[in-house]
């Protein structure tokens, strides 16, 4: 078996190279979470721009239907340029897949683009108080309601925790109890959620430290109203699709992961040799 990358493998590699040679440049140090958050939009639009975002997704949404050896390589390259982990990539690692694989075309149309260039952050709100690796046993419910127009849709109450960029999300993808007397890994909905919605707060939590991070946030949704057109995938068929968006959320993780880990590796023999 020849496991030698090919001609055309290699030549994606180079261009990946190239391209972050000409466009990263020095990133500087950041006096804050929120200009950091800034930095990156900017940098995330830029490699958007060229299709070097969501690399993995159909051409016809942005992408560049890459393969896994070419999703690879381009992580590789990416980390050996020390460049930052993209702003945006719960949107392209879970939400953006999500979308693609059981969204409406509408909602393609709709969030694809903004989360690709960043102008969208996005947020995952699946964990819970009590619901963290099971999250078959997660409390945030979904009743049936009009919002003030008459329009069908849904009232959202419960808490979400461990929310990354909670606080600078303008989406969240969302897992809510839509079937309250159905069985525990039945009667779950995805849920699309306005974080500037009325009854949405989220609130950092400290670290010992007395520092804010960016993974830890609790989110609360007090009656939020969410549209019917919000709703992604088949009604109660939540745990099916969560399912198949962590795999390939922790598909895309690992192979990220590996570059970065390379990267920091590199770090600490440099600082041994100092």
């Amino acid at each position: 078996m020849d496991l030698s990358l090919s001609e055309s493998e290699l030549g994606f590699a180079n261009e990946a190279r190239r391209w972050l040679s000409a466009n990263l440049g020095d990133v500087p140090r950041f006096a804050d979470l929120a200009e950091e958050i800034e930095w990156g939009r900017h940098w995330q639009a830029r490699m958007a721009a060229d299709r070097w975002v969501g690399i993995y997704w159909p051409r016809a949404y942005g992408g560049r239907g890459a393969s896994p050896v070419q999703v690879a390589l381009f992580n590789m390259e990416y980390a050996r340029a020390g460049a930052p982990q993209p702003v945006n990539r719960v949107g392209i690692n879970l939400a953006g897949p999500t979308l693609l694989a059981h969204g409406t075309e509408a909602q393609k149309r709709r969030w694809l683009p903004s989360i690709l260039d960043a102008s969208e952050i996005w947020c995952q709100l699946f964990s819970e108080p009590d619901a963290g690796s099971d999250l078959a046993s997660l409390r945030t419910r979904a009743e049936p309601a009009t919002d003030a127009e008459g329009n069908p849709g849904w009232l959202l109450t419960g808490q979400k925790v461990w929310t990354s960029y909670a606080t600078f999300a303008r989406w969240g993808i969302c897992l809510a109890r839509t079937d309250p007397d159905a069985p525990r890994h039945k009667g779950i909905s995805v849920l699309i959620i306005d974080m500037k919605a009325e009854g949405v707060t989220s609130r950092p939590l400290p670290e010992m430290n007395d520092r804010s991070h960016v993974d830890f946030n609790e989110v609360f949704f007090d009656e939020v109203v969410v549209p019917r057109d919000h709703l992604v995938g088949e009604l109660n068929q939540g745990w099916a699709i969560s399912t198949g968006s962590l795999a390939h959320e922790r598909g895309m993780m690992w192979l990220s992961n590996a570059a970065t880990l390379e990267q920091q590796i590199d770090a600490i023999r440099e600082l041994a040799r100092e």
